[in-house]
């Protein structure tokens, strides 16, 4: 049976820079890497992440990214990767699902297997995720 946690991020960096096309015109793409906090069920802070960015408008488009998280997920310690993807609308929501790579869990996080959420919206400084996850490591079956 999955557990839930749930927590907070917020986005300490974040650099962006066209990809292929001057920005300003659109369809166009674009790389950012981004650092982001996490607080709650997981803690990590000064995660690693990188994104493809797709614009349709000049505050409309998708976007799908890795990310590198190392820390602690509900007391666990160890690291690992989270494939999202997700949409921003015009009005500067960001809807993003992600699923945890499979076999990236190190240490206490051996084994993790995971989906989870997030919305932010524009103006807030930090966003609310939920997180369900599974271990198949050691911890797991005692």
């Amino acid at each position: 049976m999955p557990e839930r946690t749930t927590g907070r991020f917020t986005f300490a960096n974040w650099e962006e820079s066209a990809v292929g096309t001057k920005s300003g015109t659109n369809p166009r793409l674009a790389r950012a890497s981004v650092t982001n906090t996490f607080s709650g069920g997981v803690e990590a802070a000064d995660t690693t992440c990188e994104y493809a960015v797709a614009y349709v408008s000049e505050t409309a488009g998708t976007f799908t990214g890795m990310e590198l998280l190392a820390g602690q997920l509900d007391g666990r310690k160890g690291t690992f990767v989270l494939e999202e993807r997700g949409w921003f609308d015009a009005d500067g929501t960001v809807h993003c699902t992600f699923e945890v790579v499979a076999g990236s869990g190190t240490g206490d996080l051996k084994g993790l297997r995971g989906t989870g959420n997030y919305t932010a919206r524009q103006g807030e400084t930090s966003y609310p995720y939920t997180f369900d996850y599974d271990l198949d490591g050691p911890e797991s079956q005692a």
